[in-house]
């Protein structure tokens, strides 16, 4: 794990050098002459060789910070982002809590469904459900979320609103602390909009899962026994076709996590995603690193948790 996000952080800090050739005259004002914009150059240590300069913000920056105790600081510093002026860390925990407001609520809506609809299909394979939840199934993921997310505001909020329906907000975020039904309300929209792209591959997954152990030995068994149809499929077989469900889960909720930028954008969520590309517009390298970074750890975090579980449950 820590291999992988070190891994990360060297080639993000490698494409940022690439990408930004000149960040002293990114960050100076318009008019800036160039002894303003070699100081700036020198005082972020970006006229030195690039080894250097990823010395000095390991050092500054994700974790040890300078001093033997920098490790036992929280939250780890994440560097100092050029145009706010701010640590980065403070930066992305203020945008934080409307990423994972919008991750949460949308993982748990598209796995509830996904989980539903996947077991009744398997009960009866090619039946009308089966049908006709696979191509619902295929026509979601067939639409792009930025195609799905404009549709949705067209119709619920944008033609509700001419109805005289002003019930879905255009966008913006409301803070759960702040009024919890508002906080549900402006994320209503965004999260159908995941909830849409991800419960057609969910429900195929789960689908799947299910169909391969329904003819089991102990399936068999158990219906023998008179477990009813709901028990032998919601106890029995879905409980044995969790892994693969537990590990795309965890996937798609770091991914998530990491920034659902499109979503975001669209639906104007000051979240971690939209902050990302704010920083990479304006050529913000260390926000833009600390960003990335928080993907990677939630990724890696979230994939090896799902790990332990799933060998855990083998029983090995």
């Amino acid at each position: 794990m820590g291999l992988t996000v070190f891994a990360v952080v060297l080639v993000t800090f490698g494409l940022t050098k690439v990408a930004y050739q000149n960040p002293g005259r990114m960050l100076a004002p318009e008019n800036a002459s160039e002894e303003t914009v070699d100081a700036i150059t020198r005082s972020l240590h970006l006229d030195e060789p690039w080894y250097i300069q990823l010395w000095h913000y390991v050092v500054s920056g994700p974790a040890i910070k300078g001093t033997p105790t920098g490790l036992l600081n929280w939250p780890p510093s994440l560097g100092y982002s050029y145009r706010e002026q701010r640590p980065v860390t403070g930066l992305i925990l203020e945008k934080l809590p409307a990423t994972v407001s919008l991750a949460v609520g949308a993982l748990v809506a598209w796995i509830l469904l996904s989980v539903l609809f996947g077991v009744y299909a398997a009960r009866k394979p090619g039946g009308w459900f089966d049908t006709v939840t696979s191509g619902i199934s295929y026509l979601f993921l067939s639409i792009p979320t930025f195609v799905t997310g404009v549709i949705l505001l067209f119709v619920l909020y944008y033609q509700l609103s001419l109805a005289g329906v002003k019930f879905f907000p255009s966008g913006g975020y409301v803070a759960l602390t702040e009024s919890p039904t508002e906080w549900a309300r402006h994320l209503l929209l965004p999260w159908l909009t995941l909830v849409i792209a991800q419960v057609g591959l969910f429900q195929r997954v789960v689908r799947a899962s299910v169909l391969e152990v329904a003819g089991k030995d102990y399936i068999r068994t158990a219906r023998a026994k008179g477990v009813g149809p709901n028990g032998v499929y919601f106890d029995h077989a879905l409980s044995a076709a969790l892994n693969p469900i537990l590990t795309l889960g965890a996937i798609e909720f770091a991914t998530i996590l990491g920034g659902a930028i499109i979503t975001e954008q669209i639906f104007g969520l000051d979240g971690v995603g939209r902050l990302a590309v704010s920083a990479a517009n304006n050529g913000d390298a260390p926000v833009v690193i600390g960003c990335t970074l928080l993907g990677a750890v939630i990724f890696v975090v979230a994939t090896s948790v799902v790990d332990i579980i799933t060998y855990a449950r083998s029983g090995k």
